[in-house]
């Protein structure tokens, strides 16, 4: 009798499981229509955070959604999270990004720094990062990101992301 119960339980749980995890796959119209714009929005957030699993860049999609969508302090909680523990540097790079999306060019520039000194080969992030340099004023700076970036590789995107800056157009992500 134990070992029927067991399976049982063991079945629903699989059965909840697979159902959670189908979900996941199919997002239902009833998820958002209808629903006021921030209940919309969440409910989508939540199916994300399942689909998300443990990928940071996924995670740190959602916490930009919720930083530039006016649900700072939440998104920030997210982004504290994955700092806070091993990451990759890609990680940082792409939280500065959503800093300097939000107009908070003093928050993201350490972790840009940060980036580029550890990465001094990447060619295309070191003209990015130098591209925000010159869009907030430091010339000289992005010439040096610029320099450095030229001078591993003429990489197209490195160097449409440069002229761009230029002419005060932001790099493509």
């Amino acid at each position: 009798m134990k070992n029927r119960i067991a399976v049982a339980v063991a079945v629903s749980l699989f059965v909840a499981g697979a159902g959670v995890g189908y979900a996941a796959q199919k997002v239902a119209a009833s998820t958002f229509q209808g629903k006021s714009k921030e209940d919309a929005a969440r409910a989508l957030l939540d199916i994300a955070r399942v689909q998300a699993k443990d990928g940071s860049w996924e995670r740190i999609a959602i916490g930009r959604v919720l930083y530039l969508g006016g649900h700072k302090a939440e998104g920030q909680a997210i982004f504290d999270g994955l700092l806070g523990g091993e990451h990759e540097d890609s990680d940082e790079f792409r939280i500065a990004r959503v800093y300097r999306e939000a107009g908070e060019w003093a928050k993201a520039k350490p972790l840009f720094d940060k980036f580029a000194a550890n990465n001094p080969k990447d060619e295309k992030g070191l003209t990015e990062i130098g591209a925000f340099y010159l869009l907030n004023g430091d010339r000289a700076t992005a010439e040096k990101l610029f320099e450095r970036s030229f001078g591993i590789a003429a990489e197209f995107w490195a160097t449409v992301g440069a002229a761009g800056a230029y002419l005060g157009v932001v790099p493509e992500e």
